[in-house]
């Protein structure tokens, strides 16, 4: 009986299980990322590390100064998950995606797109948010996706009276220090080999003398 029961709990956590991974594969990746995060970023954005780590660092001063944004950057229609028929819609986008997060989050919100952007949550701020992004949205095709998104957090801030500084991410270079352990190893290897050489000429230190006088009497 024991038995039967405990195959019968495996049977249906393997059922929940699926039921549960086609629903997150089949639903709006962004809503599940935002939920719990203020960046939804996917891999195919092409986003450089750097400029992705200037972005998280300029969401969270721009929490610390006390404007709440999330932000969803949507660079391809396979990021939308099951509702591909919003591709090329960041506004209509951004009203769907503020429902679906609407349980958790209510501030604002702000979805980009290669044609544009999206806003919900704004409330009033919502004329004077369009407003600052308008200067933006033309620079869609040549800036990519990070710096329009790192531009429209900023506007939108300072259009909510919060002037948020661009933030300084410090480039740390791997190459110099790898070239330099690569060399410290190698000297210490060469060390030790000098080392283990040296100790052998003192324990069996070499014998011409004799060598020389055995060839001799020859």
């Amino acid at each position: 009986m024991l038995a039967r029961i405990v195959a019968l709990s495996a049977i249906l956590a393997l059922a929940w299980g699926v039921l549960a991974a086609s629903a997150s594969a089949d639903g709006d990746p962004a809503s599940d990322v935002l939920a719990t995060q203020s960046l939804f970023l996917p891999q195919d954005a092409s986003i450089p590390p750097r400029q992705e780590e200037e972005l998280s660092a300029l969401l969270q001063t721009a929490a610390r100064s006390g404007y709440q944004i999330r932000v969803a950057l949507v660079a391809s229609s396979t990021d939308l998950g099951s509702v591909t028929e919003l591709w090329d819609q960041p506004q209509n986008y951004a009203r769907f995606l503020g429902v679906e997060l609407s349980l958790v989050y209510r501030g604002p919100l702000l979805v980009v797109m290669p044609d544009g952007f999206g806003l919900y949550g704004l409330g009033s701020s919502t004329g004077a948010a369009q407003s600052a992004l308008e200067s933006v949205r033309a620079r869609a095709a040549r800036d990519g996706l990070g710096v329009l998104a790192l531009t429209a957090v900023q506007r939108m801030a300072a259009a909510s009276g919060h002037v948020l500084p661009t933030p300084t991410v410090t480039a740390q270079s791997t190459t110099g220090s790898g070239d330099s352990t690569a060399w410290i190893v190698f000297a210490a290897g060469g060390a030790l080999i000098v080392l283990a050489w040296a100790a052998s000429l003192r324990a069996r230190p070499p014998r011409f003398g004799d060598r020389a006088a055995r060839v001799g009497s020859q």
